[in-house]
């Protein structure tokens, strides 16, 4: 484990220390250790029992389930900034999940005692940590109501227009101004896992939505162009006009 140099400046920008000066958030970083990974790596498993909250300080990270079969189910694609982890404490429980590192990682440990001492004992992160959870329930939910009453292209851009949601929403705590184009960065394969659909039927849907110009599509990226469209796309639960 190492301590970097620029640590107290990523934790600035975490969303459950937002409510903290810049002198608190420094003093913290200097008593969190951090772990490197590389991408592909699995560094959390269902068989794992220690108590333990991670924070991506770098990278994507990626939770996601195995089928009997072996078939892939994402949970969730996670960003610099964010926590989760295995903590009854924290209310976090990763509940058989695996945790990957999508791409090259950097990340905090925070173990059941330094929470105790560091986060819940603080009010201003426990209602950040509450805010926070609360939040990934709602955006479970929809994506659970989506695919029970929608079909695939409504659902893809709803998905989307979740990701843009949340840059959009960090844009605006960290005071950055916002464009009119949101980029996101996420594979097809990625896409597809988060909606439990072939990766064939997420590629042709992201092409259909590039042919009519509400998305730009690049290698590991797309770049949102209408997201009045999407929206639009986003409300369809009858017969699609895409497929």
């Amino acid at each position: 484990m190492k301590k970097s140099p620029d640590q107290p400046i990523f934790l600035r920008d975490a969303e459950i220390f937002r409510d903290l000066t810049e002198a608190e958030v420094d003093a913290l970083g200097e008593k969190m250790p951090m772990k490197d990974y590389a991408a592909k790596t699995v560094f959390y498993t269902p068989q794992d029992k220690t108590e333990i909250v991670f924070m991506i300080k770098r990278g994507r990270v990626q939770l996601y389930r195995l089928s009997a079969s072996g078939d892939i189910f994402m949970t969730a694609i996670l960003e610099a900034g964010t926590f989760f982890g295995e903590m009854a404490l924290l209310g976090q429980k990763l509940y058989g999940n695996f945790a990957e590192a999508a791409t090259d990682c950097t990340i905090c440990l925070i173990s059941r005692a330094d929470a105790r001492k560091y986060l819940i004992g603080d009010e201003r992160i426990a209602y950040c940590i509450i805010e926070t959870l609360g939040k990934r329930l709602l955006e479970l939910e929809q994506r659970l109501a989506d695919s029970a009453l929608k079909r695939v292209p409504a659902r893809v851009a709803s998905l989307l227009l979740q990701f843009a949601n949340k840059q959009i929403e960090h844009q605006n705590k960290s005071k950055t101004n916002s464009a009119n184009e949101i980029e996101i960065f996420c594979t097809h394969e990625e896409l597809a896992q988060l909606l439990g659909i072939h990766r064939e039927t997420m590629t042709r849907t992201l092409r259909e939505f590039s042919r009519l110009n509400f998305i730009r599509l690049g290698r590991g990226r797309i770049l949102l162009l209408d997201m009045d469209g999407l929206l639009d796309l986003s409300a369809v639960r009858g017969k699609s006009f895409i497929m």
